[in-house]
């Protein structure tokens, strides 16, 4: 199984993506969109969207997965993420994948074992587990590829409940 995991932000949004073969898990990739405060709002989107298809046409996943919506305080930010999960999940539609969404704590949870993990500790987890010779930079790509290892552990055990 082939997974893209993309971590959301208006300013960067960052993907991952992460292969499961006989058991073990392989980074495939990892980058980030970067978006300049310069463009507007709309082109910024514009530009993910763009790069996330060129990243699923060129890697082919069989299904991805985003981060969904954490609780903040600031409305436009939680306004701004929600239309960048937004365009991520249309990107993903759009090329016929199959979406599956999952919460920081959840990713944080499968890959950490800590649901309040912070950026660094699941940055050193995800070189851990896929055995990297350098830390996924930035943070926004490391977490993309949480949201895939989360996804490869979840779907793991979704298939081995159905064998029972």
């Amino acid at each position: 199984m082939r997974v893209m995991g993309i971590d959301p932000g208006s300013n960067c949004t960052g993907f991952g993506i992460v292969e499961e073969l006989k058991g073990n898990l392989h980074a495939v990739h990892w980058s980030s969109v970067r978006s300049s405060t310069k463009d507007t709002f709309p082109k910024r989107l514009k530009r993910i969207y763009e790069e996330l298809v060129i990243a699923m046409e060129k890697f082919s996943p069989d299904v991805v997965a985003v981060e969904d919506l954490f609780y903040a305080t600031n409305v436009k930010t939680v306004i701004k993420l929600g239309q960048t999960r937004g365009v991520a999940i249309l990107a993903a539609v759009n090329s016929g994948l199959q979406v599956a969404e999952y919460s920081p704590l959840q990713i944080k949870q499968s890959v950490v074992g800590y649901g309040r993990a912070d950026k660094n500790q699941v940055q050193d987890m995800v070189t851990t587990l896929l055995r990297l010779k350098e830390k996924p930079d930035p943070f926004d790509a490391s977490d993309a590829l949480a949201a895939a290892i989360c996804h490869i552990h979840h779907d793991g055990l979704q298939q081995r409940i159905k064998q029972g």
